[in-house]
């Protein structure tokens, strides 16, 4: 019978470890090993090792100077928010949003620059994104030589594992090493991820799955994208690829197959309504979505009709996304959601109408309307996952918190 490797299962362990002290710290020894069904043979060794590499530090429960307290202060053990600084990115058509975190994930510095960086030459993309982070760490009150990684988050199709974009609304090219380009640039290890799977790490740090080791998030972006958290992994494709959701099929018409992104992309809502200039200028701005808003408001009935269509085909993918997983919870996000009532309404109706009965009551459906500063943040936490060693590391199939 072959045996486990000694090392892997080193790793593993060492991850788990410092993965509680995160969630729950600060925390002893003793809890750490009830939590994590380790002995505390193997807690006192690791957490020894993670000391020793300034990874965790100790703080002391109760007054060593009262000499009346019986017995000795309890020691606890937490993260040390300095071991470590990262700076995550989200990069959206018309908006680069940047910030620097501690190896906590809390933010020391934030940044948002509203410009359009779509179909722009990569090189320029690689500029704008460098003189981004390199303000963005300056506003730390740091230099780059010390900051230990950086993740660029893009929405579209991103192969983890080498940091290629198969393809992006943000890039007019395909097949780009962005990781490679931007790494020699800022000459800081870079991971490119997608937009979708580091909201949903930022989620479970931060956010609301912060309770939850299994969960499903929905981005309803420029693309439409799906992050799928298990047993606290990242769950990523062949090649570490990410979903896009926008491809799920419907069914079909008269012209093929019939996807979720033909009715509830960004494209397909805004598309419904004549090209009015001032409606025109605001899409081409990246701000469709809010002139919508307004629209809808005023019963645009165009615009309300394709509202209600693209909130049917997401109830209905909803509803099939929770048919496979069945996750305990599914967090919806992104700008679709400045639809409204004719969107959320005919997405509830749809969802509720396609559940199956023995699946009804599963999973809870939760919205989130977070700033942008989130899916930078999310970025970030990609980024600190390498740091802390996750035994399934980059090239893995699955990587997460």
């Amino acid at each position: 019978m072959k045996t486990a490797d000694p090392e892997l299962m080193r790793a593993i362990n060492r991850f788990t470890i410092l993965d509680t002290i995160r969630r729950h710290g600060p925390i002893s020894r003793i809890e750490i090993s009830e939590r994590s069904e380790l002995s505390t043979t193997t807690v006192s060794a690791i957490t020894a090792s993670l000391l020793d590499d300034g990874l965790i530090l100790t703080r002391h429960e109760g007054d060593l100077r009262d000499v009346a307290v019986r017995g000795r202060p309890r020691v606890m053990l937490e993260l040390n928010p300095d071991a470590a600084r990262v700076v995550g990115a989200k990069i959206a058509s018309n908006r680069m949003t940047f910030v620097v975190t501690n190896f906590k994930g809390e933010v020391r510095s934030a940044l948002t620059l509203d410009l359009r960086v779509d179909r722009q030459p990569i090189g320029v993309i690689a500029d704008l994104i460098e003189d981004g982070v390199r303000r963005c760490v300056v506003d730390a009150g740091l230099s780059l030589d010390e900051i230990d990684s950086v993740c660029i988050g893009l929405p579209g199709v991103i192969e983890h594992r080498t940091g290629r974009v198969l393809t992006s609304p943000v890039f007019r090219d395909t097949e780009v090493n962005f990781a490679a380009e931007m790494t020699e640039r800022l000459r800081t290890a870079t991971i490119v991820e997608s937009d979708a799977h580091a909201v949903t790490l930022a989620h479970h740090w931060f956010g609301k799955a912060r309770d939850l080791n299994d969960v499903v998030l929905v981005s309803l972006e420029r693309t439409l994208g799906l992050g799928v958290l298990h047993d606290g992994q990242l769950f990523r494709g062949a090649g570490g690829l990410n979903h896009n959701l926008g491809d799920l099929v419907l069914g079909m018409g008269p012209e093929g197959p019939v996807r979720l992104s033909s009715k509830a992309g960004e494209s397909a809502i805004l598309g419904a309504h004549p090209a009015a200039s001032r409606f025109a200028e605001a899409i081409q701005l990246g701000r469709g979505m809010q002139h919508a808003q307004g629209l809808i408001e005023a019963e645009d009935n165009a615009l309300v009709s394709a509202a209600a269509n693209a909130g049917e085909a997401v109830g209905i993918a909803l509803a099939n996304i929770v048919t496979l997983f069945a996750p305990p919870r599914i967090i919806v996000l992104g700008s679709s959601l400045m639809l409204g009532k004719p969107f959320l309404e005919s997405m509830s109706t749809a969802y509720a109408a396609a559940m199956p009965p023995s699946l009804k009551n599963v999973a809870e459906l939760v919205f989130d309307h977070s700033a942008e500063e989130i899916w930078a943040q999310g970025a970030a936490v990609v980024a600190l996952c390498e740091l802390y060693e996750s035994p399934w590391g980059t090239t893995g199939p699955a990587q997460g918190l």
